[in-house]
């Protein structure tokens, strides 16, 4: 079986081919430009491929209502030139097969879900730390959408006693993303995390910011486990931190072993590593074929 999938990010797009075991097989990136040549790129990279299905992971916000007229359009983005762009339809022009579509994080989430961190259970969020801050939510083995889709890295958090910086969002200014994608880290001290010692104070203002949203994650959701990827979590001396802080602020009112006892084993890395966002594509791709195959049994 070959499945198509596209990780479509802000920065740049991961295409690629897929089984039905999330293994991938073949890979290719290339830079974010304008829709009309990336969107060309991607076409092209699969007109001789013979996929079955392609699955859609997306920067957002987008659309997915079937039932409204732009569903499969990225929406209010503030990425220059993809407002109100429709995605799904300029791949289904060119190939009339199934096609899923979610955001990138809810597609990460389901690949953990299907083969990577957390596979055999039925919940678990997944957030992304990089450029900008994503959350991916599934609940009862359901990705969750509703009014749209889980927009976490824009929900407002306390603040760091010592952080005096304005914060980066173009929208809410001091949210999460605001405070800790990592435009925020370089713009509030000057530097690329990357560039940053592992004892600088940005890493304990990023620890605080992180665990803030991540106890309302387990408050809100009760999630199986939570998944940190992206960029700035290739920072791992940020786990230890991130996990010493989420137990401080829950102060033993959640009583589970895997808060109490495991937490190194409960907030974790992606199993699929840098292949989530893909996987996750690859499961979207699956998903829509036997959703397509069901409806004409």
């Amino acid at each position: 079986m070959r499945i198509g999938a596209i990780e479509a990010g802000g920065t740049k797009f991961v295409c690629g081919i897929g089984d039905e075991h999330g293994v991938i097989q073949d890979r290719i990136s290339f830079p974010t430009e304008h829709p009309d040549t990336t969107l060309l790129k991607a076409v092209d990279y699969f007109r001789d491929k013979g996929v079955t299905a392609i699955g859609i992971g997306s920067f957002g916000p987008i659309d997915l209502r079937k039932d409204s007229p732009t569903y499969g359009y990225i929406t209010t983005t503030p990425k220059s030139g993809w407002e109100n762009c429709n995605v799904v339809g300029t791949l289904r022009r060119e190939f009339p097969i199934p096609i899923g579509w979610d955001t990138d994080v809810n597609a990460a989430a389901l690949g953990e879900l299907k083969w990577g961190a957390a596979q055999g259970l039925h919940s678990c969020v997944y957030y992304t730390i990089g450029t900008g801050v994503g959350i991916g939510l599934i609940a009862e083995g359901k990705r969750v959408h509703g009014l749209m889709h889980p927009e976490g890295g824009h929900i407002m958090t306390r603040r760091h006693p010592d952080d005096t910086y304005h914060g980066l969002c173009p929208y809410h200014g001091d949210c999460l993303e605001g405070m800790s994608a990592g435009p925020a880290i370089e713009a509030r001290w000057g530097r690329n995390g990357s560039e940053l010692a592992v004892d600088h104070p940005a890493w304990a203002m990023e620890s605080f910011y992180l665990a803030e949203a991540i106890t309302s994650s387990i408050l809100l959701h009760s999630p199986q486990k939570v998944i940190l990827g992206g960029g700035v979590m290739q920072q791992a001396h940020l786990f230890p931190m991130i996990r010493e802080r989420v137990v401080r602020n829950l102060n033993g009112y959640v009583n589970a072993a895997q808060i109490t006892e495991h937490i190194d084993q409960y907030i974790v890395p992606p199993g699929l590593g840098q292949q989530a966002g893909l996987c996750g594509a690859v499961a979207l791709g699956l998903e829509a074929l036997q959703h397509s195959a069901a409806s004409v049994s």
